[in-house]
């Protein structure tokens, strides 16, 4: 098995509370009948969730990603480069405005189709 996928289910065992809050609500929902996964390796990283058909990547920062802004730009650009719209949330704001999350990531697809 690859190297990126066994770090990825580490990374799924080891979720933080933002990640799991999150995800309760992205696995039961769907994004245009497409279902999200989380931790999933793509374009070399591991992207917190992905829509793989939407081409969505959603990304959850804490406040270890103070000191690593310029990976997560570079990293950021490598997923666009690949054609994923790449969303970032603080922690704090999942935790404290998931509703307004969970609406704001499936307003994606939405954009996407009027473009």
């Amino acid at each position: 098995m690859h190297i990126k996928w066994i770090r990825a289910r580490r990374l799924r065992n080891d979720s933080t509370d933002a990640e799991r809050r999150l995800w309760r609500f992205l696995r039961r929902q769907q994004l245009g009948g497409h279902k999200f996964r989380r931790q999933y390796p793509l374009a070399g990283y591991i992207a917190d969730f992905v829509c793989v058909p939407v081409r969505l990547v959603v990304e959850l920062d804490g406040g270890q990603h103070l000191d690593a802004l310029a990976y997560d730009q570079w990293r950021t650009e490598a997923l666009q480069r690949e054609g994923y719209r790449v969303l970032r949330f603080w922690d704090d704001d999942v935790l404290l405005r998931t509703q307004d999350v969970v609406a704001e990531i499936f307003r994606v697809p939405e954009e996407r189709s009027k473009a």
